[in-house]
Formats: C-alpha cells, sequence, structure tokens
C-alpha cells in the first residue's frame, strides 16, 4: 500500500489505501463526509453521485485508483455553490424534498443536466435523472422543480 493523492473538494489531500478500495467509502469513512449516501452499492441509484474532474460519477463504482490526481467533488463542497442554492429551492418550492436520501444525488444529476446546455424538455429531464432513485417523494415534483429551473433561466448556469 502506498500513499497517493487528489483533491478532495479542493484541498489536496494524501492517503493510504489499497488502489481496489471503492471512492464511496473513503469519502464517507475516511474524509467524514456523509452527504454521498450509499444505497445499492450498484451504481444504479445515484444516491453516491460525485463530481470527478466535473463529470458525474456513482462513487460506488470508482475505485481510488481512478481518482489518482483528479478533483473529486462532492455534496458538502457543491453546496457552497449559488447554484446548487438554486436548485435546493427549487426542490423545497415544488415539495420534491421528502425523507431526503436521495435528495444528494438528485441535486447533483440536476446540476449536471443544467450544465449540459441542452434544452431540458421534460424527455432529456426524465433521462438525465433515470439513473436516480427516488422512493418517497416521487419524480412529479423533482420533474416540477427542474422545470422551474429552467424557467427562470437555470440553463445558463
Amino acid at each position: 500500500m502506498s500513499d497517493y493523492q487528489y483533491i478532495l473538494n479542493g484541498e489536496k489531500r494524501v492517503i493510504a489505501c489499497e488502489l481496489s478500495r471503492r471512492l464511496l467509502d473513503v469519502i464517507r469513512i475516511d474524509e467524514g463526509l456523509t452527504g454521498t449516501k450509499e444505497g445499492c452499492q450498484e451504481g444504479e441509484c445515484g444516491a453516491c453521485l460525485v463530481f470527478i474532474d466535473d463529470q458525474i460519477f456513482n462513487s460506488c463504482l470508482v475505485p481510488m485508483s481512478n481518482v489518482i490526481d483528479k478533483s473529486v467533488v462532492t455534496i458538502e463542497s457543491y453546496a457552497k455553490t449559488e447554484e446548487y442554492q438554486r436548485i435546493e429551492r427549487a426542490f423545497l418550492d415544488a415539495g420534491a424534498v421528502q425523507c431526503g436520501y436521495c435528495t444528494p444525488g438528485m441535486v447533483m444529476a440536476v446540476a449536471t443536466l443544467l450544465r449540459s446546455g441542452r434544452t431540458l424538455d421534460e424527455e432529456t429531464v426524465r433521462m438525465g435523472l433515470s439513473g436516480n432513485l427516488c422512493r418517497c417523494t416521487g419524480y412529479q415534483t423533482i420533474f416540477e422543480a427542474v422545470s422551474s429551473l429552467t424557467e427562470s433561466g437555470g440553463q445558463d448556469g
């Protein structure tokens, strides 16, 4: 086992771990950042979404070998941005939050949609959020939240 470095939420980190260890475990256990959730452990629920070099990934599927010298952004850091504040407000206004377990991953997926530059019609939003499961709120209010963001200029990111 050797020391490896990566950037987590803007800070250079050095960690000694097996290269096959999941990024999700390092984030939650070693770094103590529990906003990134563990859901399905198979990359199918979206609860563990993070940005790696500005691309979205299921951290439960990413081995640490894939983040050496890369930048990882979790919901804790993203929550400090104006973009996050707009998404959060839209979710609250639309009643798109209930238990909150899926919310960090949903928010990260919505951010990816907003940044894509695509026209966010209903089909695009449904496809963009299709890898995120919500068992409490349902999807209609989430779609309404995203729709309100696009109506208020959310595509400009």
